[in-house]
């Protein structure tokens, strides 16, 4: 926790800073902090939030399939700031054969976790690189998944604000069991279509599929994970894991938990509102 500290005392507010030389004696006991962080009032957002602040520093949370790139990557377009997903940083270092790609490519050959070391340091580059562009504010998708990776992220960055994103689990289900490739262009569809109804004090839901262009019609493919079991399965490892990393921002007052009441035309807007934020040309409400 001091060495932590000393990071965070000698940084300039906003500034980046590289983690690359610390080891994992350095970084503070999970369960004792959490234990030790008292309760903690959300912070409100602003009132009416500028869609030009470029200065957002913005964490998406979700279980696999929730829709956190979507969501993600339409905030970034609105508030003009990079989107970082940290597969998309794995494929940019395997495709510029970066230093780590020898690495890189032995992990996802064996089907293994990246290590957060490598990730830390494939992320502070990227926000290094931001940084020397001028690039104020972003939004990570799907990172930290870890305790330790929030901690070490907290060396790293300032981050005022982490959306968890959440949708019924009978709906996430059918959603990641319906996700289509177009094996000739590369797009990502769903041909789910999600009608649950109301029932029990639950309200109903609607999900419309995202039906492929004819010319891609005949030519999708399923993901080979993407099966029923390795789903729930998935689904259970993400939540165990998950879990920590909520209460490690609820307790600082960043977390801001949003239940998706279905497909991008009823959440979108929702979420805009939950943020503070307006869409001026609303061009985002239409179903993708």
């Amino acid at each position: 926790m001091a060495v932590l500290n000393r990071v965070l005392r000698s940084r300039r507010p906003g500034s980046f800073f590289s983690l690359r030389s610390f080891r994992s004696s350095s970084f503070l006991n999970s369960e004792t902090d959490l234990k030790a962080s008292a309760s903690v009032i959300p912070k409100p957002l602003p009132l009416h939030r500028d869609v030009k602040d470029r200065n957002v520093r913005w964490v998406f949370l979700g279980c696999p399939g929730v829709g956190k790139g979507t969501y993600a990557s339409r905030l970034c377009h609105l508030l003009g700031v990079p989107h970082i997903a940290t597969g998309d940083l794995v494929r940019d270092e395997l495709a510029a054969s970066g230093p780590f790609a020898l690495q890189l490519a032995e992990v996802v050959n064996q089907g293994k976790l990246v290590s957060d070391e490598i990730i830390i340091n494939l992320l502070s580059k990227r926000l290094e690189a931001s940084a020397a562009k001028g690039e104020t504010g972003f939004i990570l998708d799907g990172f930290p998944r870890t305790i330790r990776q929030a901690e070490i992220l907290e060396g790293v960055t300032d981050i005022d604000l982490v959306v968890n994103l959440k949708l019924r689990e009978e709906a996430l289900l059918a959603k990641c069991l319906g996700r289509r490739i177009c094996s000739d262009c590369g797009g990502n569809y769903n041909v789910a279509s999600i009608d649950i109804k109301a029932e029990d004090g639950n309200p109903g839901m609607y999900m419309a599929p995202l039906l492929p262009p004819p010319q891609c019609a005949s030519k999708l493919i399923t993901r080979s994970d993407d099966t029923e079991e390795v789903v729930k399965e998935r689904l259970r490892i993400y939540n165990d894991m998950s879990q920590p990393v909520e209460e490690f921002y609820r307790s600082r007052g960043k977390l801001l938990e949003f239940d998706l009441p279905g497909g991008i035309p009823e959440s979108w807007p929702k979420l805009l509102r939950a943020l503070n934020l307006e869409d001026p040309e609303d061009k985002w409400s239409a179903a993708a």
